[in-house]
């Protein structure tokens, strides 16, 4: 079921970002809800937290995210905003693989209405090294697709009192590295995750918006809120061998946040049956 037309049509939606987000998020939203999308001015998303470290996040990604968007709206006086928040790490479950989760909210105040999405993806360049020459300065910005992706240059791993952030010139960051090369035994090298320097993510956030728009897109069958969505999932499919429940997904549960009416659907990931390569009874 889809929602009507003009839930969000005509509205203005806030895009809390200082980062360029916008150049993605906003052509997306503005063609698939109509809505005029205004990008926060007054509000810095820095103060909840830096990719550099010079400001530590500190909550959870959820929490901060929920933060940026309803500091975001008080401070620029709006019903309605979007905003995203990345974390970067190892994937949770492909071991040692950096990954890319990245989180993205709408709050409709005016309905009452919190909507999330997320992207976890090993699509990035994410990569940080300790460096004492030039060589393992080439070496490490080959890896991070440098210069199209930006790089993040200190003094230091930890304490440092120098740093040099956006990078994206060759001849730039090969004079800086000299420099604090020459007054230290090494310097530190990351990349810079903020999305108008980083590629790779801007596709992410991408993603994650479409996300959101098709789960905007999905109204409750009973009191037609948009954002009917999958809050949880059952195991149970059954082997093809041996019949036996296993612990591969068998249902989806959907939740209306607005009414809180519940639904399932069978079979979420197109099969009925799992193989017995991943059948507990089968292949113990």
């Amino acid at each position: 079921m889809k929602i009507d037309s003009d839930f969000f049509s005509g509205r203005r939606l806030l895009i809390v970002t200082k980062h360029q987000k916008e150049t993605v998020i906003a052509p997306l939203l503005e063609e698939a809800l109509g809505v005029q999308c205004v990008v926060a001015k007054d509000f810095d998303t820095d103060s909840l937290g830096t990719f550099s470290g010079e400001i530590s996040r500190q909550e959870d990604a959820l929490t901060t995210l929920r933060q940026k968007c309803l500091e975001g709206m008080k401070s620029e006086k709006f019903d309605l905003a979007v905003a995203t928040e990345g974390s970067f790490g190892n994937h949770p479950t492909v071991y040692f693989a950096p990954a890319n989760d990245e989180l993205m909210m709408l709050v409709d105040q005016k309905n009452n209405l919190e909507i999330v999405e997320r992207v976890l993806s090993l699509e990035t360049n994410f990569d940080s090294s300790e460096i004492d020459s030039q060589e393992k300065l080439i070496q490490f910005l080959d890896r991070v697709q440098f210069p199209t992706h930006g790089v993040i240059l200190k003094d230091a791993v930890e304490n440092w009192s120098t740093i040099y952030k956006g990078i994206t010139d060759y001849d730039l960051m090969v004079h800086r590295c000299h420099d604090l090369l020459a007054s230290g035994k090494s310097c530190f090298v990351e990349t810079d995750m903020r999305a108008m320097f980083n590629p790779t993510r801007m596709q992410i956030i991408k993603e994650v918006s479409l996300k959101l728009i098709n789960k905007l897109h999905s109204a409750c069958p009973e009191c037609s809120f948009p954002g009917f969505g999958v809050i949880g999932a059952e195991a149970g499919l059954l082997c093809s061998f041996c019949s036996m429940p296993t612990q591969s997904t068998s249902v989806h549960i959907y939740q209306c946040q607005h009414c809180k009416h519940e639904s399932k659907v069978l079979y979420p990931n197109g099969k009925k049956f799992e193989e017995p390569m991943y059948c507990d009874f089968c292949n113990p």
